[in-house]
């Protein structure tokens, strides 16, 4: 496996830029990560379209959740991976052929998933990819709101953050469209 390493700008922007996340393999569970990573998300005004065979039809969190990735109305700006190791190449083939119609630009593995060879496909499809990290907590991380949970981010900084619209708690990352 090769080196993981993102910059902090690559992910920031990436977050910035999205609107849409589909997220293959959420679940209606509240006590699975994939539940408050979306809950998290909502509440940063993403769109967040839930991806899960066994759910079709219902509504995770008010969200319609979609069989596969296939029925989901674009556009969609990242594909976000909930799935194990194995089912990594079968998603990211699938948003490959996806990409045409429902715009998709980032593949993004979460935690402890990190397929290279399913990364190197993606690229070679001209999509960006992330690998072994959460949107939930990248987002927390940059915009400073994940140490107001007494988690150490490693910097220090007089900088005031960007503020969402619901005060001092919420913060936010600055979008670039």
């Amino acid at each position: 496996m090769r080196s993981i390493t993102y910059s902090d700008a690559l992910i920031a922007g990436i977050l910035a830029d999205a609107r849409t996340i589909a997220m293959v393999g959420a679940s209606d569970a509240s006590n699975r990560p994939s539940y408050f990573a979306m809950k998290y998300l909502l509440g940063k005004h993403y769109r967040i379209i839930p991806v899960n065979p066994r759910l079709a039809g219902r509504e995770i969190l008010g969200q319609r959740v979609y069989a596969a990735l296939s029925e989901v109305p674009g556009p969609v700006d990242i594909v976000d991976i909930f799935r194990a190791f194995p089912a990594a190449f079968e998603v990211v083939r699938e948003a490959i052929g996806l990409k045409p119609r429902l715009g998709i630009k980032v593949i993004w593995m979460q935690l402890g998933i990190a397929n290279d060879a399913a990364a190197a496909e993606a690229e070679a499809a001209g999509l960006q990819v992330i690998m072994d990290r959460c949107p939930k907590i990248e987002y927390g991380r940059l915009s400073g709101e994940i140490g107001w949970a007494g988690v150490n981010v490693g910097a220090l900084s007089s900088r005031r953050p960007l503020l969402g619209e619901r005060g001092v708690q919420n913060h936010v990352i600055a979008r670039t469209r």
